[in-house]
């Protein structure tokens, strides 16, 4: 996916078995974030990064939905030792993430493996894609500032 391309309708289920369709969000903004895995040292950051300024993000027009490869119950785990306020997505099966193009081949100490490139879709009312910020350019423990000072 990249910027000006409408995003699917359908995007997975959450964190209690809820389906999660772009059309839910017709007429809001949404900041569509992928991330590695549940409780990792980042993606703790980051996610409360964005919960701590969720209030600003819904002034903004803005709802945010999170999407990892774990499952429901890891991200119902994940949500309530964090109180985090918003969706998070089971990709299980790895649909939305190869959809997006943020399954990949990633490196650690020499090693090649395939996985989830942390990337950030801001996503306009209409589902059309105007913004992307992944990889390094993730700033995880102050990405809330990030969207909301740079793009949101």
């Amino acid at each position: 996916m990249k910027i000006g391309d409408h995003i699917p309708d359908f995007l997975g289920t959450d964190q209690d078995g809820e389906l999660v369709k772009a059309s839910d969000f017709k007429g809001k903004k949404l900041a569509l974030y992928f991330y590695p895995k549940d409780n990792t040292p980042g993606c703790t950051a980051q996610a409360c990064s964005l919960r701590d300024s969720y209030d600003e993000f819904l002034d903004g027009g803005y709802e945010i939905v999170g999407v990892s490869t774990d499952s429901e119950k890891s991200h119902r785990k994940f949500i309530d030792k964090h109180s985090l306020p918003f969706r998070l997505i089971a990709d299980t099966e790895k649909k939305l993430v190869n959809q997006f193009g943020v399954w990949r081949e990633k490196s650690m100490m020499g090693k090649k493996y395939m996985g989830v490139v942390r990337t950030t879709f801001l996503i306009d009312e209409n589902g059309v894609i105007n913004h992307i910020i992944e990889g390094r350019s993730v700033n995880t423990k102050n990405h809330a500032r990030q969207l909301l000072d740079g793009y949101a």
